[in-house]
């Protein structure tokens, strides 16, 4: 992160107040001239530098601050808070760090390089550092939780995919058990015919098995009592009791 200010912009550790007015109103390259002009005077009269009226301007600014006590100031880049210095000693001085909290309070709206950074003055005058790296702590905070639920995300989508593979080899082998092979259903099959064989049959002696005496009569009983069950139509009934009868035949020649 850039430094507080640059050597480029005139930055110290401590400035005469027409020293500090004179880069707060972007005079730096004439710093000599200005300096050469007021002599050993704290403050440019009201018809000097016509061109640059910012910057008594600035200076008035910054000696009134003084006045009213609103920034520390010292002699030389010290400051002795038991001592006092008249406005007018050429010697008077005020610190960096005062002047840039000063300016920051006061005038939010003006930061001068030489007193803030790139950072600093690209930021708007309500929001402050402080405020800026409570965002910044907050983001990090919020990224962290973002990356723990992701991971979480992940977790549970490798859950889901394995119990959707887990449910589609259940469901395989449900349809594998309810679809018949070939033995067994040969097996049903032999049943059935060996069912209507009986039942349409006679004993030794000449007596019926049953009451049914065509294999009609036993397929209009069954759709009489069962008609509602699957599979239970004259149609289907008549195909399979042919392929039942043909099976067991097959079977048992």
């Amino acid at each position: 992160m850039p430094k507080s200010s640059s050597l480029a912009d005139g930055a110290k550790t401590y400035y005469r107040p027409v020293e500090a007015a004179i880069r707060w109103s972007g005079l730096l390259r004439f710093e000599r001239r200005i300096l050469a002009t007021l002599g050993g005077r704290p403050l440019p009269e009201a018809t000097e530098f016509p061109r640059w009226p910012m910057l008594r301007l600035n200076t008035e600014r910054i000696f009134d601050a003084l006045a009213h006590g609103e920034m520390r100031y010292g002699k030389e880049g010290l400051v002795r808070e038991t001592q006092s210095f008249a406005m007018d000693d050429p010697s008077l001085t005020v610190r960096h760090v005062d002047l840039k909290a000063w300016m920051a309070h006061h005038y939010p709206g003006e930061r001068p390089a030489f007193l803030f950074d790139e950072i600093e003055r690209a930021l708007h005058p309500a929001i402050s550092l402080d405020t800026v790296g409570a965002l910044l702590a907050e983001r990090e905070a919020i990224k962290a939780r973002l990356v723990e639920h992701l991971g979480m995300h992940q977790t549970l989508r490798a859950e889901h995919e394995a119990l959707l593979k887990t449910h589609a080899a259940c469901a395989a082998d449900a349809g594998r058990a309810k679809t018949l092979g070939p033995r067994s259903e040969s097996t049903y099959l032999n049943i059935v015919g060996g069912l209507l064989t009986l039942l349409l049959g006679k004993s030794p002696s000449g007596t019926p098995y049953s009451s049914f005496l065509t294999q009609e009569a036993i397929i209009s009983a069954m759709v009489a009592h069962h008609g509602n069950a699957m599979g239970i139509t004259e149609r289907t009934l008549q195909a399979k009791f042919a392929l039942a009868r043909r099976n067991l035949q097959s079977t048992t020649s």
